[in-house]
């Protein structure tokens, strides 16, 4: 943001008061609350090894020999961390990587439509805004970026505490980041006007803006879940002590509606929360997993990834020991058991199916059906393991990237098409 601009609002901390405007009664439409969020009083902030159990290295050659995918992108220099597309057309990824860059990406034939430099570390966060007008790009180190994609321009900058997670609001020109110091921030984009929401001193580890745009969900390293109101700035539950996690939380999930949130963390267990009440209603864990290479015998089997589906009841919880697991929404038990041969890095539902993928340290990307528990098909291609993916609307592509300092562009198969 301009230093220059008149009535700029200094921060100091502990002492930041933030004045916020009322919620309408009636239940507002995603314009609305694009319009609302926009009008939101914000204050001006200036700029500121062990691998037992796994695949090794020459086995994931061999296996990658027959590379399923239909298109690889190689621009990065190193390990790839994340991977989004475009949310309104599908068309575009953007994968941010370790050599300190972001690439924005035609998904049909891997041109490049804009590389996003200026980063002091390796990007671990790359998303598109709402209306895939802009990316934002966030490095470990807390720099993060807003680019035009039309123009290739970089229009935004600002740098905060060690990142966490970055997530866009999902219909307004707001960015939320959740940092090592507990903050999560809340910035208009490209003005820049910003709001904090502070807790307890511990990693913001995760985050979620639930589908009314109303409230965002975080969860946090000593286990606690806070469900925060955007516009006044409070927390309206806190899920702590017998009910919260016991361990640092990983990962969250909400259903397509927002009424209920699907917490993982380090202890084990996968927590079920209605969003309305603050309530845990369900909890979900396996027996006698324990994390593959773990030299603490005692050391828990975290859940590494959780999600809904979106046409059954079901919800599903990947562990670090390579476990699948598919729950029953309301009865809460264990349907099936999905073995994998490393530890699953993340899940995805397909948006209108019963089908659940994953992806591994052993570089594969798999399909199941969650009705019978078994895998509907396998594509590999990585030589190293696959750090995160993403499907398009219609689960016919898969895009994927991976310590191999690659993306890969997979066309999905199934017999049912």
């Amino acid at each position: 943001m301009d230093n220059t601009q008149e009535n700029q609002i200094e921060l100091h901390g502990d002492e930041e008061i933030i004045e916020v405007i009322d919620l309408n009664d009636t239940e507002p439409c995603p314009d609305d609350l694009a319009d609302d969020l926009g009008d939101v009083d914000f204050e001006d902030a200036g700029n500121a090894d062990n691998d037992e159990g796994w695949e090794t290295e020459d086995e994931m050659e061999a296996e990658a020999d027959q590379d399923d995918s239909e298109l690889t992108f190689s621009k990065h220099n190193g390990s790839v961390f994340c991977v989004s597309l475009d949310p309104a057309t599908n068309s575009m990824a953007v994968t941010g990587g370790e050599d300190d860059k972001a690439f924005v990406w035609r998904v049909s034939d891997g041109e490049v439509l804009l590389e996003c430099t200026g980063h002091k570390d390796s990007v671990t966060c790359a998303v598109f805004s709402h209306d895939s007008s802009m990316v934002a790009s966030g490095d470990m180190s807390g720099m993060i970026k807003v680019w035009k994609i039309e123009t290739k321009e970089e229009i935004w900058s600002f740098e905060v505490g060690d990142l966490e997670w970055l997530e866009w609001h999902p219909c307004a020109p707001v960015l939320l980041a959740g940092t090592d110091d507990g903050n999560v921030w809340m910035w208009k984009i490209p003005a820049g006007d910003c709001k904090t929401f502070q807790s307890s001193a511990c990693q913001a580890t995760s985050g979620k803006v639930l589908p009314d745009g109303k409230r965002a969900v975080v969860g946090y390293e000593d286990g606690t879940v806070r469900v925060w109101d955007l516009k006044q700035g409070n927390a309206v539950h806190v899920i702590k002590g017998q009910e919260g996690h016991k361990g640092a939380l990983t990962c969250l999930a909400c259903n397509k509606d927002g009424s209920l949130v699907l917490t993982g963390s380090v202890d084990g267990s996968a927590k079920l929360i209605n969003t309305t009440t603050g309530k845990v209603v369900g909890e979900y864990s396996v027996e006698g997993g324990k994390a593959k290479g773990s030299r603490d015998e005692e050391e828990s089997n975290s859940v590494e990834s959780v999600g809904f589906c979106n046409v059954l009841p079901l919800v599903a919880v990947a562990y670090l020991d390579g476990t699948l697991a598919i729950y029953d929404l309301s009865t809460h038990v264990l349907r099936h058991r999905c073995q994998h041969e490393a530890g699953i890095v993340h899940l995805q539902w397909e948006e209108s199916s019963s089908v659940v993928s994953t992806c591994c340290l052993d570089g594969a990307l798999r399909l199941w059906d969650a009705r019978s528990g078994n895998m509907v098909s396998e594509y590999r291609g990585h030589v190293a393991e696959v750090l995160d993916f993403t499907i398009n609307r219609e689960a016919t592509l898969a895009v994927t990237a991976s310590g191999d300092h690659q993306a890969k562009v997979f066309c999905l198969q199934r017999p049912d098409r």
